[in-house]
């Protein structure tokens, strides 16, 4: 028999709570806040099972009860809450749900602000990896979820930084709350110097102005980018560019590790026109920490996973696994970065590499051949190689995009 779970969402602050007219003998869990919002409308003598980290404790209790258990909840228990976690803990768990209003519909609520299309983001408990690509997309409307980490300060602090400084922000405070509810709406200036009431939470808004979506356009400019020693041969130019991330097949990759990063043109690029992508670049060079650093904010693309080291000798195993990997440089070792990456390439995943066009070089003394050390690895290695492509832009040495894939 399927475990029966009443799960009823409330608000955050305010006692006024609905329960239902009838529940069976059952046992009672949910937050401490919650426990003191219903105590009173519970029996004093009804076992109570605190949801506290870690959860793994929390269902092995769940696992020792035979009664339905009913779980007080914030707001919709389906909208990032409790009842999504008993779905995915107890699969076949029999669930009734009881929703009470979430915040950020209170928040449109009191801002009599449409929110059919508004794009909801969780940052309670979460990275900012789904904010930055709502950022990145240019949203019209953004909810925001905060906690005590991603503060309204702190999430206006960010935008700022990256030179999203074009939206507005409402917050609300106390949402529910008899007497100290508030909602205020504001610069992303005057939220980045203010504090807040927990629990809150915000919506970013762009002013009519301001056209939404757009996206960024194709190709980078060279020029526009910070260069190691300004340097202008250390930097993958913008055709090459586009056509590595096209051979990449970003707009069907989750994870893109980019190794050997140098200006971050390629990681850039990427993020920029793929904001979903979760991007780990590579460098070994202490100055690719500052390149990245101006150039990631000077093309306002937060969220890039940047670490500088020898990549051959780092564990990687806290890297989210690639299904596409760009090798940029490698030092001589092409050989032990190939393996390396590919061990950790997912199922299905590509490899891309660029090297000058051997033939080019008139100087034997300086030709080396890292097509035929690319081919011949990746054969070793199971890798299924596609047909290169030769790619000649103005004076430079033509470029070979050489490409693998995992089967």
């Amino acid at each position: 028999m399927s475990k029966r779970f009443i799960v009823i969402g409330m608000p955050d602050v305010s006692k006024a709570i609905r329960l239902p007219e009838t529940l069976p003998d059952c046992v009672f869990s949910g937050g401490k806040r919650h426990h003191e919002l219903v105590k009173e409308l519970i029996p004093q003598d009804a076992q109570w099972i605190d949801i506290t980290v870690p959860l793994s404790e929390v269902f092995a209790q769940y696992a020792q009860i035979e009664k339905p258990i009913v779980v007080f909840a914030s707001g919709d228990p389906l909208f990032f809450g409790f009842a999504n976690t008993i779905k995915r803990e107890i699969p076949d768990a029999d669930i009734q749900v009881f929703p009470y209003f979430n915040s950020l519909q209170m928040l449109a609520h009191r801002l009599v602000m449409p929110y059919h299309d508004m794009t909801v983001v969780s940052l309670t408990g979460r990275p900012w990896h789904e904010f930055d690509r709502a950022l990145m997309e240019r949203k019209q409307k953004i909810g925001v979820l905060t906690d005590g980490e991603h503060t309204p300060a702190v999430i206006a602090q960010r935008m700022l930084e990256y030179g999203y400084d074009y939206y507005q922000m409402s917050v609300g405070e106390h949402l529910g709350s008899e007497t100290d509810e508030c909602v205020t709406t504001l610069s992303l200036k005057e939220a980045a110097k203010q504090e807040f009431k927990r629990p809150n939470c915000l919506i970013l808004s762009l002013p009519q102005q301001v056209e939404a979506g757009g996206g960024f356009p194709l190709g980078i400019p060279d020029k526009e980018f910070a260069l190691l020693d300004g340097r202008e041969k250390m930097i993958t130019k913008a055709p090459v560019r586009l056509l590595t991330l096209a051979a990449l097949e970003l707009q069907n990759r989750h994870s893109f590790w980019d190794i050997g990063f140098c200006t971050g043109s390629i990681s850039i690029e990427a993020k920029l026109q793929f904001p979903h992508l979760h991007v780990t670049a590579f460098e070994i060079r202490e100055e690719g920490k500052q390149l990245m650093d101006v150039n990631s904010h000077r093309f306002k693309t937060p969220g890039i996973t940047t670490i500088i080291a020898d990549f051959i000798e780092i564990p990687i195993d806290d890297c989210i696994p690639p299904d596409a990997v760009f090798i940029g440089g490698h030092s001589g070792r092409l050989k032990e970065m190939m393996a390396k990456a590919a061990n950790a390439l997912l199922p299905g995943g590509v490899m891309v590499y660029n090297c000058v066009d051997p033939k080019s070089i008139i100087d034997e003394r300086i030709r080396t051949d890292s097509q035929q050390v690319f081919e011949m690895t990746a054969r070793e290695l199971g890798l299924v190689l596609e047909e290169p492509m030769r790619v000649a832009i103005n004076d430079y040495h033509p470029i070979i995009i050489l490409k693998a894939r995992k089967s």
